[in-house]
């Protein structure tokens, strides 16, 4: 237990301690959080207690605006500053909890920060690991039996996203303009998006990179894996269709991402593994692992409309849902070579279950806009209107707490013409 108080459904106890980013009315400058209970630890005033092996010569990472500087120290760094963090706060514990003056200046509330993007996000790539979307999708458009194309069981398919819109949670996204076809007999046509989706997702954060040239080993990849958040990948389903042949998504995936503001370490997740998805055929030998690296994480998204009093929750799935485990995706990513840096984001895909209610975006939950979403309140949707607002939240129960990932929400703006 820590000292300060934490209630019984936090997303922030002890045993979590995620890293973010924050600033306050009276500090404007970005600086390096921890939360813990409705309050954040400010790393950068209890940076000189950081004294061990690893961390004393590094302490001024955590005076940085960003969270890449001890992304790129690695595990030993991380477990060191972790362990540091829980015997400091520890209710036992003296140090901080009794230094009235130290303990002033390093906390603040969270309802009294702004929160920010945790890393400088240099690279993005998302993933599409899903084997219940992917067949899903498969289906919509291409029928059952070619649901899954050739390559998806044998590698887990990507591509390289947008880094520049990805966006800490909370911040309004803009309806896209772009281009579509709706009707294959005609032309295309430019306008807003018309089929606006979200897709329920998670991303972890690279720590250390490689080399340029030199792959990742499969047995080295958890050493490469900082921490993860949970993401909202909007997505413009008209836009995507009409663009994304022959070379994949852009303008109907790269207007925005919304991710939540707290990373949440892999140690803090480590109680909550399982078994690796049973994966026939067998993956190529350089994606083979044993290690177990799939979560019990119980994700949902709901959606509150204008006029709605509450939001209506329309999707409850996990993270064990996935096929390609972060070890797969973060090795096939780097053997050719590609050199990853700290604060690189790789993100899942969409994330979703067996049955309908744990469809993971709304062109699965619609079935491609043919069964209306019921929101209760008179409000049914296929798609996002303009003003929705989606909440997408995530926690591993564990006995007598939970770990969670905080908010990851966004509301719809109309879109903006060209002059």
């Amino acid at each position: 237990m820590s000292f300060i108080p934490v209630a019984a459904d936090s997303d922030f106890p002890i045993q979590n301690l995620p890293y973010g980013v924050f600033s306050t009315r009276d500090n404007p400058r970005p600086r390096i959080g921890v939360a813990i209970g409705d309050q954040i630890l400010d790393l950068s005033v209890i940076k000189h207690l950081f004294t061990g092996p690893v961390l004393a010569k590094q302490q001024d990472v955590f005076a940085e605006p960003t969270l890449n500087g001890f992304m790129s120290l690695g595990r030993a760094a991380w477990k060191e500053a972790r362990a540091l963090l829980q015997s400091l706060l520890a209710v036992g514990q003296a140090r901080l909890r009794d230094d009235t003056a130290l303990r002033g200046r390093a906390f603040t509330s969270q309802a009294s920060a702004t929160m920010h993007l945790p890393a400088a996000i240099g690279d993005y790539t998302d993933f599409y690991s899903s084997r219940q979307h992917a067949t899903n999708i498969g289906t919509m458009f291409r029928g059952k039996e070619n649901a899954l194309m050739p390559n998806w069981l044998s590698l887990p398919v990507g591509y390289h996203g947008r880094a520049s819109s990805i966006v800490v949670s909370g911040t309004p996204i803009r309806r896209p303009m772009g281009q579509m076809r709706p009707d294959n007999s005609k032309p295309p046509v430019f306008g807003p998006s018309k089929r606006l989706d979200l897709e329920l997702e998670m991303a972890f954060f690279v720590g250390p990179g490689n080399r340029l040239g030199e792959p990742i080993l499969i047995s080295k990849a958890h050493e490469h894996i900082f921490g993860v958040v949970l993401m909202n990948d909007w997505s413009a389903r008209d836009i995507q269709q009409w663009e994304y042949v022959p070379l994949g998504p852009f303008l109907g995936k790269s207007f925005a991402t919304t991710i939540s503001p707290w990373v949440v370490p892999m140690d803090a997740l480590e109680p909550f593994t399982m078994p690796n998805p049973e994966q026939d055929p067998r993956p190529l030998p350089y994606l083979c692992h044993d290690q177990p690296y799939t979560f019990d994480i119980n994700l949902s998204v709901a959606l509150k409309g204008e006029g709605m009093s509450q939001a209506a929750t329309i999707c409850k799935s996990n993270f064990k849902h996935m096929y390609w485990t972060m070890l797969q995706q973060l090795t096939h990513h780097s053997v050719n070579g590609c050199n990853l840096q700290p604060g690189d984001l790789l993100a899942s895909g969409t994330i979703s279950g067996p049955d309908p209610g744990s469809f993971g975006c709304m062109l699965e939950l619609s079935w491609k806009g043919t069964k209306p979403i019921e929101l209760g309140q008179g409000q049914t949707r296929t798609f996002l209107l303009d003003g929705d607002e989606v909440f997408i939240t995530g926690h591993c129960q564990g006995d007598g707490y939970r770990v969670g990932f905080g908010p990851c929400t966004g509301k719809v703006l109309p879109a903006l013409m060209p002059a």
